[in-house]
């Protein structure tokens, strides 16, 4: 009798032992799935190759980007958090619309944006003409700030330009969503007045990333980490946390 869990998915069967990685099987050959997470730094493409640009996978040895994919994505000039699998079990897990994983970011946008606009984005805010509005979400306003105060945060390439206003207001805070649309949290806050030059992802359901990393840095998932992404089957042999 097995003293571990089992997740029933098809088309493999995921065994949760008690190390926390997953044992993977079809029937035809069985190894262990491999789960990490990167601090992205920012300037790195968020894809597995890419003909001109850099891409993420260059901050892993060649062994682990031949095997590893990223779970989702992260703009160019977003950093933090981003996780990385050879299991498609943890793609759907976290990347379904219906399961409404939260995302947490922090961000520094021009422009003073104040507790209306907080509101404003937890109730939902029009992204773009034609689409719904965004889902509700959490906010909130952590500083008001200037550009001068936020010189290591701005992107390198615009530095200088900014810096010749350094009174320029500033505003940091935080958001916590679960939709996944493109350039969500900074349309998020341009429909609030504000404009993100800074965005970092710190947390993608119970994981957060680890502070002791630094930009292009990463580590494997610890088993508490696993066993919070993706939970056991309930009695009834329904995938974990549909």
């Amino acid at each position: 009798m097995r003293d571990y869990p089992v997740i029933l998915c098809e088309p493999f069967l995921h065994f949760l032992l008690p190390s926390g990685m997953m044992d993977k099987t079809d029937g035809r050959d069985r190894r262990m799935a491999q789960y990490y997470m990167l601090y992205k730094p920012r300037g790195l493409l968020t894809a597995k190759r890419d003909a001109r640009r850099e891409t993420v996978m260059s901050c892993f040895p060649e062994a682990l980007r031949e095997m590893l994919h990223p779970v989702g994505r992260l703009d160019r000039d977003t950093e933090g958090l981003l996780l990385f699998t050879d299991d498609g079990m943890l793609d759907v897990r976290l990347l379904r619309p219906e399961q409404h994983v939260e995302k947490e970011y922090e961000y520094r946008a021009f422009g003073l944006l104040d507790e209306t606009a907080m509101r404003q984005l937890e109730e939902g805010v029009l992204l773009l003409e034609g689409q719904p509005p965004s889902l509700p979400a959490r906010a909130q306003l952590l500083a008001h700030t200037s550009i001068g105060e936020s010189a290591p945060y701005l992107p390198e390439r615009f530095r200088e330009k900014y810096l010749k206003n350094p009174a320029r207001p500033v505003t940091a805070g935080k958001l916590w969503i679960t939709e996944g649309r493109k350039h969500q949290v900074k349309l998020m806050i341009k429909a609030v007045g504000g404009h993100v030059f800074y965005l970092k992802r710190l947390a993608i359901g119970p994981v957060r990333l680890d502070e002791a990393l630094r930009p292009g840095e990463y580590r494997p998932l610890t088993a508490e980490e696993l066993a919070a992404l993706m939970p056991p089957a309930t009695s009834g042999g329904g995938t974990a946390g549909a």
